[in-house]
């Protein structure tokens, strides 16, 4: 077998791979005489029928098959002899594939980029530190019990922050549009749910008040039919309700699973839940900050064919998280949305295999129990989570790929310049001000979502703001 390799541009190869005419004949050979010996024919008892006449009636079939196979085959013999390492299928172009002579075909494809590492001691880290106050703490509890409110109907007039239940119906033009009706629909004053002015026009009103509100669709609305325009809501209160935060009791904190102690002991568990918070926070700022900081010091030309093959398992992703991959079309997600991220994540993959192999890092057995144990530590029988992982060999896999990813982390970490800095707990939370590619896909998938016809003719109440 001859073998030559050109570059193309970049990471492109072409590869020109001639087989001697004889290794396909003689597998077209073989193949046509086992045929013989089992195929039925007429006029022939079985075994006997001529390899000619099989070759007459099925050789052309066959000798495509056997070509097939031994490109492929040749194919993979020839990347071994030339240690190269392809990143993606090739692309296959035949040149001769004449019956008697030898086989020639090129492959043109892309290879892995040679991956220089620089020195990490270059990557600069803010690493913020917090402190959990009482007052922080007080602030979290009454989120808890926002978050548990219930409303109780009122004889009063309406105001921000009570939630009503109203009928609605919107025209345009005197004219009734799809969707812009509901009844029995409960709205809180002040969410900005609804389109401006809609919310601010129930305030100071009182059930069995029925009023119209003359408002405008803005201008950057998600239906593109309604944007920009005039719409009359003609309006019935039905209800006005004042919401109630459940009281600080022993059945208020048996909610969260704190059945002794009472409101110490609930602190306290609150307090820990905060602690592992800003833990996990402070961890997921530095990792982040690490991986803008090895995409900031490495130039890496990525194989599109590998970007493709991330575009596609994002574009997945996407489908089953914002419609169980059933109300959204493909198409509805074209490559650009998800071309810089997936850009991103494969420099990154390579950069992070790139120090793995050059530092021969393997995941610790102890980093990968301790991994475990803290996602364990939340449920109600930690002991059976971590049995469950360590019997669960794809779930521990994953675990592992974990542990060596934290182990490049802290690789770099030991190596990067670090600032500390004292902030409050709140933040301490913040995400960097980069790595928000991910929000931004969500951000334009969320509004693709909802300028599909099918969303806006099964959306209750079309007046919803974006």
């Amino acid at each position: 077998m001859q073998v030559s390799i050109e570059t193309l541009t970049g990471l492109e190869r072409r590869m020109t791979i001639e087989v001697p005419a004889e290794k396909v004949e003689s597998q077209v050979r073989s193949r046509l005489q086992e045929a013989a010996k089992t195929y039925h024919m007429k006029g022939f008892r079985k075994g006997k029928v001529p390899v000619k006449v099989i070759q007459n009636q099925f050789g052309a079939g066959v000798r495509q098959e056997v070509v097939g196979e031994v490109i492929s085959q040749s194919w993979m013999e020839a990347v071994t002899q030339e240690n190269v390492k392809p990143a993606g299928q090739p692309t296959i172009e035949p040149k001769n594939l004449e019956e008697g002579k030898n086989l020639e075909f090129m492959a043109t494809f892309e290879v892995y980029p040679e991956i220089d590492l620089q020195d990490f001691s270059g990557i600069e880290l803010e690493q913020k530190k917090a402190d959990i106050t009482d007052a922080d703490i007080d602030k979290m509890i009454e989120t808890l019990r926002e978050q548990r409110k219930s409303f109780n109907e009122v004889e009063r007039t309406s105001q921000e922050g009570d939630q009503v239940n109203i009928d609605f119906t919107g025209s345009i033009d005197n004219e009734k549009f799809e969707g812009g009706e509901a009844a029995g629909t409960n709205l809180l004053l002040g969410s900005n749910q609804m389109i401006p002015g809609f919310e601010d026009g129930l305030i100071g009103k009182s059930a069995g008040e029925e009023i119209t509100l003359e408002l405008t669709f803005p201008e950057d609305y998600q239906s593109k039919d309604l944007a920009g325009k005039a719409v009359e809501f003609a309006v019935k209160v039905n209800a006005v309700s004042e919401s109630v935060l459940p009281v600080l009791d022993d059945e208020f904190f048996a909610s969260f699973d704190v059945s002794e102690g009472g409101q110490e002991a609930f602190r306290e568990e609150v307090s820990a839940n905060m602690s592992r918070e800003l833990k996990n926070a402070g961890k997921n700022n530095i990792k982040n900050q690490i991986i803008e900081g090895l995409l900031g010091i490495h130039k890496v030309d990525v194989p599109n064919a590998l970007i493709g093959n991330e575009i596609n398992a994002l574009r997945q992703q996407a489908m089953q998280q914002f419609g169980g991959g059933q109300n959204i079309d493909p198409s509805m997600l074209p490559d650009d949305l998800f071309k810089e991220q997936a850009e991103r994540r494969v420099a990154l993959s390579l950069i992070m295999n790139e120090i793995v192999s050059k530092n021969e890092l393997k995941p610790e057995a102890d980093a990968v129990r301790t991994l475990i144990e803290e996602m364990a530590e939340s449920y109600e029988k930690p002991e059976d989570v971590v049995k469950w992982y360590y019997s669960d060999k794809e779930q521990l896999a994953n675990i592992e790929a974990m542990a060596l990813e934290e182990a490049v982390i802290d690789l770099v970490l030991d190596a990067a310049k670090i600032n500390e800095s004292s902030v409050s707990y709140e933040e301490a939370l913040k995400p960097p001000a980069q790595a928000k590619v991910d929000e931004k896909i969500d951000e334009k998938i969320e509004s693709k979502d909802s300028e599909s016809p099918k969303d806006e003719s099964s959306e209750s109440e079309p007046a919803e703001s974006e």
